[in-house]
């Protein structure tokens, strides 16, 4: 399902995959209009987010908190250098590889096809990542699972 406001996985900040769709997803949560399903926090269900802070060497509930103070995305994310670590541009190459390329033959693959039977894309070849089923589902008109 379309979430307006929640940008691609692929969409990069300050070159880093996934950063600005975790942002969009607690500042869409914080005003109610994140869809059920959506994972927060760094659960087991929140294995991108957690995967995240954890590169950038932050805690998410921080991280949250100073989302909702407001600011861009790169103010944001310059405040995770300082108050967490910054990567070199070769670590980041290596985090946004690694994060495009989840579940594509690795120990999630199992999970991913799972859910991608659930949801009803079982044919779809060309679904071979997490970032690939989050495009498809958000682009899919069907209800969302939750």
């Amino acid at each position: 399902m379309k979430v307006p406001g929640l940008r691609s996985d692929y969409e990069k900040v300050g070159g880093i995959v996934f950063f600005g769709r975790m942002l969009d997803k607690i500042r869409l949560h914080a005003t109610g209009r994140l869809p059920p399903g959506y994972n927060l926090g760094t659960s087991d269900w929140a294995w991108f987010n957690s995967r995240c802070t954890l590169f950038l060497g932050v805690e998410y509930a921080a991280l949250a908190e100073r989302v909702l103070r407001g600011g861009t995305d790169e103010e944001i994310l310059e405040w995770c250098f300082q108050h967490g670590r910054r990567p070199g541009s070769e670590e980041i190459e290596i985090w946004n590889d690694f994060l495009m390329k989840h579940g594509w033959r690795d120990g999630s693959s199992k999970a991913l096809a799972e859910d991608k039977r659930r949801r009803g894309f079982g044919h779809r070849d060309e679904i071979q990542t997490w970032f690939d089923f989050h495009s498809a589902d958000e682009e899919s008109d069907a209800i969302h699972a939750a």
